[in-house]
């Protein structure tokens, strides 16, 4: 079973794995990076200069003037601007991935199948050459 462990990690499955997992989180951090720094600053300047990470509904009862001073007195809170900015963020993400898969699939070359070599006898049902004019096995000659 350990043959057949390092076997498969040396296949590069892990390996491949492994990469792609890296780059996704390094993607999903540039996406991120993307809605919170320059996407969302000017849909907020356009909302009435509206900041969404700071958009948040306080369940205690209190006010608080921003969100770092609600999280400062550890009050709870349903933080929607946050949630916003991440939806973007999936949404964006989940799309510049559609259009990779898809542009990769436009890519890679499409498997042709090879043409049969052989055909079934009607008779006997055994496989026979395609080119055959008699079956070398019962010797039905209408295959």
């Amino acid at each position: 079973m350990l043959k057949e462990f390092r076997d498969f990690l040396i296949k590069g499955n892990v390996v491949d794995m492994a990469v792609g997992f890296i780059f996704g989180a390094a993607f999903a951090t540039l996406i991120k990076s993307l809605v919170t720094n320059v996407i969302m600053p000017p849909i907020g300047l356009l909302l009435g200069r509206v900041d969404f990470s700071q958009l948040f509904i306080s369940l205690d009862g209190n006010s608080y003037a921003t969100l770092a001073d609600l999280e400062k007195a550890g009050a709870p809170a349903i933080k929607f601007g946050l949630f916003l900015n991440d939806t973007i963020s999936f949404v964006i993400l989940g799309f510049v991935m559609f259009m990779f898969i898809k542009s990769y699939n436009k890519l890679k070359k499409e498997e042709v199948k090879p043409a049969p070599t052989t055909k079934v006898c009607s008779e006997c049902a055994m496989e026979i050459p395609v080119a055959a004019k008699k079956c070398g096995h019962c010797g039905n000659t209408a295959v």
